[in-house]
């Protein structure tokens, strides 16, 4: 079934809806997921804090995860996890610190 259109369901969440208006499994790239509440948290170049630092996401920041590997074990609010989140081009963050829902993969590997 295709995507036709993308409706939002609250809390800055959405799903994707097939042409005959039933809600259809939607793709990674169309969810967004929170950084834990109170967490400037950093993006790093590759899985690992060893990796350069891209950038800080601010407080109450979502992300959208295009696809997920594994990379250096951290720990966060959300438990110790070796999984890295991919949020764009060379940007990566640590699924410890992401409201997934989930302690395993919830997007492609990388």
């Amino acid at each position: 079934m295709s995507v036709d259109q993308v409706r939002n369901i609250g809390d800055g969440e959405e799903e994707a809806v097939g042409a005959d208006g039933g809600a259809v499994a939607a793709t990674a790239a169309l969810l967004s997921y929170p950084v834990a509440p109170g967490y400037r948290l950093n993006v790093r170049s590759g899985p690992g804090t060893n990796y350069r630092l891209v950038r800080v996401l601010s407080e109450g920041s979502r992300v959208s995860i295009h696809c997920q590997r594994p990379g250096e074990w951290v720990s966060g609010p959300y438990g110790t996890s070796n999984i890295w989140d991919n949020i764009g081009s060379g940007q990566y963050v640590s699924d410890a610190y992401i409201r997934t829902g989930s302690d395993g993969y919830v997007a492609p590997r990388c």
